[in-house]
C-alpha cells in the first residue's frame, strides 16, 4: 500500500516536471500565440463581419428591449424593425458621404491646377532667394507635379468610397445581426453550458460587465463625434474653407479609428485650402484647428463622457490599433479598442490572466510618480505558495 502511494507520488511529480519547466512553459505559450494569430488571420473574412455585427447588436439592443418591453413586439418583428432603421441610416450616411466625394473628386482639376502653380512658385521662390535651380530640387523628366495631383486625388476618392462601403460590402452583416438578436438568449445558455464550472452569477456578471464596456464605448463614440464634428465644422467655417461641414464631420467619423483618424481627416480640409486661398496660412490654420480639437477631445471630451468603463490605457491603445492593423487592415484598426477592452474584463476575472488585464488598465496616480514604489507583497505570496508546492 505504502509503495503505491509512493508511486503515484512519483507520477504525479512527473506530469508536473513539464509544467514547471519555464523553458517548455514558454515554448507552448509561444506556439498557442502562433496558432492563434494564424487562425484569426485566415478566419478574417468570417470573423470581421461577425464582430462587427456583435458590436451594431449591441449598440441596436436598447431600440430591441424598448420595442419588446414598452411596445409588446414580437422578437423577429422587433429584430426586422431594428434592421430597417439601422439599414436607412447607414444608407443615408454613405449616399451624403458619396455625393461629397463626388463633389469633391469633380473639382480636382481645379485644384490640380492652383497646386501647380503653388508648386512652381515655390520652386521659383527657392531659386530666387536662395540660389538653388530648380532642376536640383526635382528633375522635371522624372516626376511631373500636376500628372502627381491627379493621381494623388483619384486616389483619395478611391480610398473615401472603399472606406465609407465597407458595411454595405458586407452583406452578411444584417444576418448575423438578426439572428443575434433573435437567438440572444440561446447563445447566452450556449456560455453556461460550456463553461460548466462556473457557476451562474460569475458569468452573468463577465457578460454584463462586457456589455455595459461595449454600450458604454458606442455611446460615448457616437457623442464624441458630434461633438467633435460641430468643433470642426466651425473651425472651418470661420477659416472659410469649402464644404466646411463636410469635412468637419468627415474627420469627427475618422474617430472610428483612434488616434490617427482626425489626423487623416485633417489632410483634404489642409489642401483645400492650400488650392483655394490666397495664403498657405490658411492651410496651416485647419491644421491646427484639429490639432488642437484633437487635444480637446484626447484629454477632456472623451475621458469626460466615456468615464471609467473603457479603462485602457494609452500605450496599450496603440499598440493594439497598430497590431490588429497588421491583422485585419482598417476593419481591425476600428475593432482593436472593443476587442482590447472586452479582453480586459476576461483577464481581470481569469486568475493566471490577471496581470495581462493589470497591464491593459489605466494606471493610478501613484504609478506615475518619480519615487512610486511598487508593491510586490500578492506577488511574493504566489511565489513561495509555488515554491512551497514543487518542493512537496
Amino acid at each position: 500500500m505504502q509503495k503505491n502511494r509512493v508511486s503515484i507520488k512519483f507520477l504525479n511529480l512527473r506530469m508536473k516536471l513539464p509544467a514547471s519547466n519555464p523553458t517548455a512553459q514558454l515554448a507552448y505559450n509561444l506556439i498557442s500565440l502562433i496558432a492563434i494569430i494564424s487562425i484569426l488571420y485566415i478566419m478574417k473574412p468570417f470573423l470581421v463581419p461577425l464582430l462587427i455585427s456583435v458590436i451594431l447588436s449591441v449598440m441596436v439592443f436598447p431600440i430591441v428591449n424598448f420595442l419588446e418591453q414598452k411596445l409588446r413586439f414580437n422578437r423577429i418583428f422587433s429584430a426586422l424593425t431594428v434592421l430597417l432603421i439601422l439599414g436607412f441610416i447607414i444608407g443615408t450616411l454613405i449616399w451624403l458621404i458619396s455625393a461629397q466625394i463626388s463633389n469633391f473628386v469633380g473639382k480636382s482639376d481645379l485644384y490640380t491646377t492652383k497646386l501647380t502653380e503653388l508648386y512652381n512658385e515655390t520652386l521659383t521662390y527657392f531659386e530666387n532667394n536662395f540660389g538653388l535651380n530648380k532642376s536640383r530640387l526635382v528633375d522635371q523628366n522624372e516626376i511631373k507635379f500636376e500628372t502627381l495631383i491627379r493621381n494623388n486625388f483619384s486616389k483619395i476618392g478611391d480610398f473615401l468610397s472603399s472606406s465609407t462601403g465597407i458595411l454595405s460590402d458586407l452583406f452578411l452583416i444584417p444576418i448575423y445581426i438578426f439572428f443575434l438578436l433573435l437567438y440572444r438568449k440561446f447563445f447566452v445558455e450556449f456560455i453556461h453550458k460550456a463553461f460548466p464550472e462556473k457557476n451562474n452569477k460569475f458569468l452573468n456578471i463577465i457578460l454584463d460587465k462586457i456589455y455595459d464596456v461595449q454600450k458604454s464605448y458606442l455611446l460615448g463614440l457616437f457623442t464624441v463625434m458630434l461633438i467633435v464634428g460641430v468643433l470642426n465644422s466651425v473651425g472651418l467655417l470661420l477659416l472659410g474653407i469649402e464644404n466646411a461641414i463636410f469635412f468637419g464631420f468627415l474627420a469627427a467619423l475618422l474617430l472610428l479609428i483612434p488616434y490617427i483618424g482626425i489626423i487623416i481627416g485633417s489632410l483634404l480640409p489642409a489642401l483645400v485650402a492650400l488650392a483655394t486661398k490666397d495664403s498657405a496660412w490658411y492651410s496651416l490654420g485647419v491644421i491646427g484647428i484639429f490639432g488642437f480639437v484633437q487635444f480637446l477631445e484626447g484629454n477632456f471630451i472623451t475621458p469626460k463622457i466615456t468615464g471609467s468603463k473603457v479603462s485602457v490605457n494609452a500605450f496599450i491603445s496603440i499598440v493594439s490599433l497598430v497590431l490588429f492593423s497588421m491583422l485585419w487592415g482598417t476593419a481591425g484598426m476600428i475593432l482593436a479598442l472593443p476587442i482590447t477592452a472586452s479582453l480586459k474584463i476576461i483577464f481581470d476575472h481569469t486568475p493566471n490572466l490577471r496581470p495581462y488585464g493589470f497591464l491593459i488598465g489605466e494606471p493610478s496616480e501613484e504609478h506615475l510618480k518619480s519615487k512610486a514604489k511598487i508593491r510586490l507583497e500578492h506577488w511574493e505570496e504566489i511565489r513561495e505558495q509555488k515554491e512551497s508546492e514543487e518542493t512537496t
